[in-house]
């Protein structure tokens, strides 16, 4: 059928509180024109991110109230390790509170002042981490991935050549090679299970870690299934297996394609590395059953686990995505093609061309989108990736405007208006004016700093 129904019945709903286009002005206005400062209850549409923001199943709930809040050797947490390792075959499941605590532990070990650190594209917090370890991380995504109109399936590819060349050439500085899946800030792009393979091969050819960085593993594998020839008729569990199966440990953010609103883990199966790691995990987050999660916690996301795998809500969740980008590409809108698998990503740069990239036209969309209709997103361009370490700055390959879909939250209706949004929008494009940046942190300044208008 043409239309997209979701998968699931409603049975508990949550009241929008509906602003004027004034006070939205007034309130953005209140915050220096930074979205993250902004109370949630003053927008209709949160799309600032999917992570956590998702709504949790009847299941989930009932396994909330089996949730056993032992400080150790909780029944919860080995639900928890059972679910994980399901899917992802590692020897050893470190819980943490959320993806960036596991990434804080893994590069306070791998990390370090003479580290580099490639990836297809780091995503922030992956970023900061190395970062403030005092390494540096590089992107190394196929050219395709950095091209918003190219159709290539897999942009958010490894580019291999450019990996083995790296390799080559840092040598002993390399501790780890990364891999995210799906590719966030090159527009939610999947990573084919070929390049995965080949990704991990090569960092093995040379000696290195393989680290998957798998917040959003379901989609991607879902991405595999559809569009990797090899894989059509094999299930979304055991394409997960297999990407798993040749990586030597795992970051991830479970309050994404976990369907929890908290939780995360690192994942390893070299013992003396997991042993450092727990060491860090009891200073810093909590005993290795629990990890800074709650029993409850543990048991939601157990159960999370085997309900994101399932077939008929991934198709639901990439046709939705895909609807959105249609809409807009309709109305002349540029966007991220492909559609992603959690976002929808518009192409500011080509949007605005009258504003200079160091002058955020990712801020200039996200902004006058909210003050049009109270629609949250996020900018991923020069704002979040152009200030480089030394402190200087310099536009981002792209400059994006990210619309993160919170999982099974809103309806195609909400889907419709925001389309509606957006037409009116492009009426005004071509008068909207960049921003400057007034206050800023030195790390991952695109949470907290102020914006005035140019």
């Amino acid at each position: 059928m043409k239309t997209i129904i979701e998968p699931f019945r409603i049975k508990s709903v949550e009241p929008i509180r509906m602003t004027t286009r004034a006070e939205r002005e007034r309130l953005i206005g209140e915050v220096n024109y930074n979205l993250f400062g902004l109370h949630s209850d003053d927008v209709l549409i949160d799309l600032l991110t999917d992570s956590g923001t998702g709504a949790m199943s009847a299941a989930q709930w009932a396994a909330v109230m089996r949730g056993d809040e032992s400080y150790a050797g909780s029944p919860s947490f080995y639900r928890f390790e059972a679910a994980v390792r399901n899917l992802m075959p590692f020897k050893r499941i470190i819980p943490t509170h959320q993806g960036r605590a596991a990434e804080a532990i893994l590069f306070s070990m791998l990390g370090g002042k003479g580290h580099v650190i490639p990836n297809n594209t780091h995503f922030d917090t992956t970023r900061g981490n190395i970062e403030a370890s005092g390494a540096l991380a590089h992107d190394l995504v196929i050219e395709e991935g950095k091209d918003p109109q190219n159709l290539h399936p897999f942009k958010g590819n490894m580019d291999l050549d450019k990996l083995r060349a790296y390799l080559a050439e840092h040598g002993d500085a390399v501790p780890c090679v990364m891999l995210t899946i799906t590719n966030n800030a090159g527009g939610g792009q999947p990573v084919s299970i070929e390049n995965i393979r080949a990704t991990a091969e090569i960092a093995h050819e040379f000696g290195k870690l393989f680290i998957i960085d798998g917040c959003r593993f379901a989609e991607n594998a879902y991405f595999i299934k559809t569009r990797e020839e090899s894989q059509k008729d094999r299930s979304i569990e055991d394409i997960v297996r297999d990407c798993f199966a040749v990586a030597d440990g795992m970051t991830m953010s479970a309050k994404k394609d976990g369907f929890a609103n908290i939780g995360g883990w690192l994942a390893l199966n070299d013992d003396a590395l997991a042993t450092e790691a727990r060491g860090h995990l009891i200073r810093t987050e909590g005993f290795p059953t629990y990890g800074g999660m709650s029993g409850r916690d543990l048991d939601a996301l157990a159960q999370g686990l085997s309900e994101i795998v399932d077939e008929d809500y991934l198709r639901y969740r990439i046709r939705t995505n895909a609807y959105i980008v249609e809409r807009l590409d309709a109305l002349g809108i540029p966007v991220v093609k492909p559609a992603g698998g959690h976002a929808v990503f518009i192409d500011a740069r080509a949007w605005l061309p009258h504003i200079d990239p160091l002058a955020y036209p990712g801020q200039a969309v996200a902004v006058a989108l909210y003050e049009i209709g109270g629609i949250r997103s996020c900018e991923i361009g020069s704002v979040m990736f152009g200030r480089q370490p030394d402190g200087s700055e310099k536009p981002a390959a792209m400059e994006l405007v990210r619309l993160a879909i919170p999982r099974r939250t809103y309806t195609q209706s909400h889907a419709d208006y925001i389309v509606e949004c957006f037409e009116e929008l492009s009426a005004m494009a071509p008068t909207l004016k960049g921003y400057r940046v007034t206050q800023e942190p030195a790390l991952m300044r695109h949470f907290t700093c102020h914006f005035e208008k140019l």
